[in-house]
């Protein structure tokens, strides 16, 4: 009767992992999973002309660049070295002047309204930018569909980064502005590479996990699923989403500059994250140019609502870490 009950329970414990991993696999392919493409309501804007919701045409006028230089380079990551990825370039007042690197969020790309419109804002006031395509989004290639946490795609950051200097911009006149998942991205990025000067985040996570649990229990899933969506990441697309994290890179901001954006109202990534990564800086004793939780300001939003304010701090933090145009 004991072994039978020890088989019984054996059988039990099994079936109950098994379906603990298949609830972590649902809930890592509802969170992972990218459509590859510009969400459809930004598939047909540039940087010559775009639309933002609730601004009209002369709202958004003095924000329009030139026509940009489509360009194509490859991704850091060595394990894929024919992973192409594409851009747009506009120089700014001086092909060699000080330039700054936009990367957009999830399942996004680089025509979103929250990309676009801080762009203008560099480039009006003399900057050059970079827009860019992560891997599996807009117009880059795709790798597998899946966001990986950024723990992959800051690679793809770096690669843009390389593609600039190879182009003759100073080392040290080359900055990164990141949004949502973008700005967890460019974190992660600056920590790896020492010569990226400045870097402003947007509404990032600081650790993923953290995140997913708080996106679980919004969701009405139990937050103990977020350790069976790791494992199952890891087992069917090879992703360590745990691999690097916003918080793991603050550490390595020693002696360069790092700006945090964060709306109070953000219900996609809590503001507790923003709040977070400003006491890890601190702790840290990294330089912070600028430190702004924004009063009402949704997802990525204080850039569209707050812009009267978003472009003075936004031109003054890079014009104060890679020098004016």
């Amino acid at each position: 009767m004991r072994r039978w009950l020890v088989v019984i329970a054996a059988l039990v414990l099994v079936g109950a992992g098994a379906a603990y991993l298949y609830a972590g696999l649902q809930v890592y392919d509802e969170l992972s999973a990218v459509s590859g493409v510009c969400h459809p309501w930004d598939a047909a804007d540039t940087p010559q002309s775009f639309t933002v919701e609730g601004l009209d045409a002369a709202e958004l006028e003095p924000y329009l660049m030139p026509a940009p230089r489509d360009v194509e380079f490859t991704s850091r990551d060595a394990s894929i070295p024919d992973l192409v990825l594409r851009g747009w370039w506009i120089p700014g007042t001086d092909d060699a002047g000080p330039t700054v690197i936009l990367v957009h969020g999830r399942d996004s790309c680089r025509r979103d309204e929250n990309v676009l419109m801080p762009a203008g804002m560099l480039h009006r006031n003399g900057f050059g930018v970079l827009l860019i395509d992560q891997r599996d989004h807009g117009d880059s290639d795709d790798e597998d569909l899946r966001f990986a946490g950024g723990s992959e795609e800051y690679l793809d950051v770096l690669g843009a980064w390389d593609w600039l200097a190879a182009q003759g911009v100073p080392a040290n006149r080359i900055g990164i502005l990141g949004m949502s998942f973008g700005a967890a991205t460019t974190v992660i990025a600056g920590g790896e590479e020492p010569r990226i000067q400045a870097v402003w985040e947007d509404s990032a996570f600081g650790d993923i996990s953290v995140a997913m649990r708080e996106y679980l229990e919004a969701s009405g899933y139990p937050a103990f699923l977020e350790p069976a969506a790791v494992i199952m990441a890891r087992v069917t697309s090879g992703d360590d989403l745990t691999a690097k994290s916003p918080l793991a890179a603050i550490p390595a901001y020693a002696n360069r500059s790092l700006a945090i954006v964060h709306g109070t109202d953000d219900t996609t990534v809590l503001v507790s994250h923003g709040e977070r990564l400003y006491a890890a800086a601190q702790a840290n004793g990294v330089n912070v140019g600028d430190y702004w939780i924004v009063p009402g300001a949704g997802h990525t939003r204080a850039v569209i609502d707050e812009r009267v304010e978003y472009e003075p701090r936004l031109v003054r933090f890079f014009t104060d870490t890679l020098g004016a145009p």
